[in-house]
């Protein structure tokens, strides 16, 4: 299972948000590149980002700051928030974002969705976020009355290959990992990253074990919670 350390961007600085509350957020550090290089130095391959100003209003806001990130480390780098059209998709690959995440748009447009995940395969990912079951759009602004699981299902029916899915009950909580729900996605058939609460070690190889694909860590790497290394280390155990 892969290990993907979290790095959201709002304002040009490192934030993390409490179950998605852009009122609740905790400013970590204001220069992301270094932390990024820090995470490719403890030993991660890959890295989650994200625009959180871009994800809030729509369009993609801090472009040329992803593309400093992207430029200046070696990590597989996917990238959400914002992104709501074919240019934005062809902007973000052009400078290096391997794996381009489509969120909000999925779900208003998921005929759209589709087309891309058709047109690029295994450089588009999914990132369906539920509150309660149903899909959050706009930043987790707001929910619709979309079933998350059954949303997931016919993301899957049109050839997707990667869904990122984030618990926002438990995103920035530290509460752990609901690893029955996940045990459940996996077994749609494609590549599940799991999201929101991963607080120990113990959540890290229940995911790995239920053959989750990856999974992401945020709030417990920037509290100290949980170290990197170990989580790099405790999901390659299980696959030993």
């Amino acid at each position: 299972m892969i290990i993907l350390p979290a790095i959201d961007l709002y304002n040009r600085k490192v934030v993390r948000l409490y179950q998605g509350d852009y009122g609740q957020q905790e400013i970590f550090g204001d220069d992301p590149i270094v932390f990024a290089q820090n995470f490719a130095k403890a030993g991660a391959k890959y890295l989650h980002l994200v625009d959180l100003n871009g994800a809030k209003e729509g369009t993609k806001k801090q472009f040329d700051l992803v593309a400093e990130i992207v430029a200046k480390t070696d990590l597989f780098v996917e990238l959400g928030g914002g992104i709501r059209n074919e240019e934005d998709i062809q902007d973000c690959l052009s400078i290096g974002v391997k794996r381009v995440i489509l969120g909000t748009i999925a779900q208003q447009e998921p005929q759209f969705a589709k087309e891309m995940i058709k047109k690029y395969r295994e450089k588009i990912a999914i990132g369906v976020d539920a509150r309660k079951g149903k899909v959050a759009v706009n930043g987790w602004l707001e929910t619709t009355e979309t079933d998350a699981y059954i949303f997931c299902q016919e993301l899957v029916a049109a050839g997707c290959q990667t869904i990122i899915y984030t618990d926002i009950a438990r995103d920035g909580t530290g509460m752990g990992m609901d690893s029955a729900a996940y045990e459940k996605l996996n077994a749609l058939g494609c590549n599940i990253i799991a999201s929101g609460g991963v607080a120990t070690l113990a959540d890290i190889t229940s995911l790995a074990q239920a053959g989750t694909y990856g999974t992401i860590v945020g709030k417990s790497l920037y509290s100290g919670q949980l170290d990197l290394s170990e989580c790099l280390n405790a999901a390659a155990e299980v696959e030993k």
